[in-house]
């Protein structure tokens, strides 16, 4: 969705957009309460055609909002993604070595096998291939927290992508691909973390993190 497509009011608050040049494809909003010292959009220059990234700045943190591309079935677009990934994790760790980084949205990764419903039959799919898995390892081993897992490391059934198909959100079906991570070295900062599995509208659910910024 672009801008010019539909306006969303947000009273008091400032809106981030970054679409994709191909409308309806992909893109990435943030609507923030408090005005950051700086918006980034895409990765130091590269991924802007697709609306990926978003990079908030603010005094004592940095928030990066990703929408991260899809493999695709047959893992046709796997290569974009092995290089997306790389490049955001240099990103990220380049980010983190001046102010607490926080790095969210829809990741389009389960980690680990706790993560979806039907893990073996979902080995070598788009979201549970062993390289998107690896890639998410190398990240959080580069210094990086998942914030659900650190307050919830072994909560089963906790997903926050379900597929339309046969029923799979009533019957609990899912995935958990949205995440909120953090610079490891500020994790002691995270008072909260959790999946509002309850708000329909979607395939996905909102995920929300909170962080005591005093201890930032």
């Amino acid at each position: 969705m672009t801008k010019d497509q539909g306006e969303i009011e947000t009273p008091g608050a400032w809106q981030f957009w970054n679409s994709a040049e191909k409308k309806g494809y992909s893109g990435t909003l943030v609507i923030a309460k408090r005005k950051p010292l700086s918006a980034v959009f895409g990765i130091d220059g590269a991924f802007t055609d697709e609306g990926r990234v978003i990079t908030l700045e603010y005094p004592s943190f940095c928030l990066v909002c990703a929408y991260v591309p899809n493999a695709q079935d047959g893992l046709r677009r796997l290569d974009y993604r092995m290089e997306y990934e790389d490049a955001v994790r240099e990103y990220l760790v380049g980010l983190s070595k001046k102010k607490c980084t926080v790095y969210c949205g829809d990741l389009n990764v389960a980690h680990k096998e706790i993560d979806l419903k039907n893990p073996k039959s979902n080995v070598g799919n788009p979201g549970f291939s062993d390289e998107e898995r690896e890639k998410m390892t190398r990240l959080l081993d580069a210094g990086f927290t998942d914030t659900f897992r650190l307050l919830y490391p072994d909560r089963r059934d906790a997903y926050s992508r379900w597929s339309y198909r046969a029923r799979a959100r009533e019957n609990n079906v899912g995935w958990r691909i949205d995440y909120f991570l953090i610079d490891t070295p500020h994790a002691g900062a995270v008072a909260g973390a959790g999946i509002l599995s309850g708000i329909e509208g979607s395939d996905h659910c909102p995920v929300w993190l909170e962080l005591d910024e005093t201890k930032l």
